[in-house]
């Protein structure tokens, strides 16, 4: 067996299986890359985490549904034992119209052909910001970050 066989049989080889099946629409191929006690881990936002292949399929199918032209590609990625490390960017349309855009990491977990675990970093891609949202975060950082004067010594 080559090293690239070995990459084939290993991680990467089912993330690859995954984008396919997202950018084919197709759930039932899609659910199958899971395994069916999957756990989803959202750091940033923990109270979006959640388990099961069947959560995997619902959330598809109001995806697919709702963005119908939504597609995946791996901008990056990197294979530890186990775990795929991946840098994803989605992209579609809302059935209205509005642009659907998603970037970030997504740290695979592989057992035995299928995903058994993810933490999830992705995030909303902001192509415009207003200028109350500058002022906000400014704001914030001045009142719970640095001081917006440093401090005498």
């Amino acid at each position: 067996m080559t090293l690239t066989d070995d990459a084939e049989a290993g991680p990467l080889a089912v993330i690859h299986r995954l984008l396919e099946a997202t950018n084919k629409h197709d759930l039932e191929a899609l659910a199958e890359c899971f395994a069916p006690g999957y756990v989803n881990e959202t750091p940033a936002h923990p109270t979006r985490g959640f388990t099961g292949r069947d959560a995997i399929r619902i959330n598809w199918e109001q995806l697919f549904t709702g963005v119908p032209n939504i597609r995946v590609r791996m901008v990056s990625h990197s294979v530890s034992g186990n775990q795929a490390w991946t840098e994803l960017h989605m992209q579609g349309s809302w059935r209205d119209g509005t642009p659907h855009e998603l970037t970030g990491v997504i740290i695979f977990g592989v057992e035995e052909g299928v995903i058994n675990s993810a933490r999830f970093y992705m995030e909303p891609v902001e192509h415009f910001v207003r200028v109350d949202d500058t002022a906000d975060r400014v704001s914030h950082r001045v009142t719970h970050g640095r001081p917006a004067v440093e401090p005498a010594q």
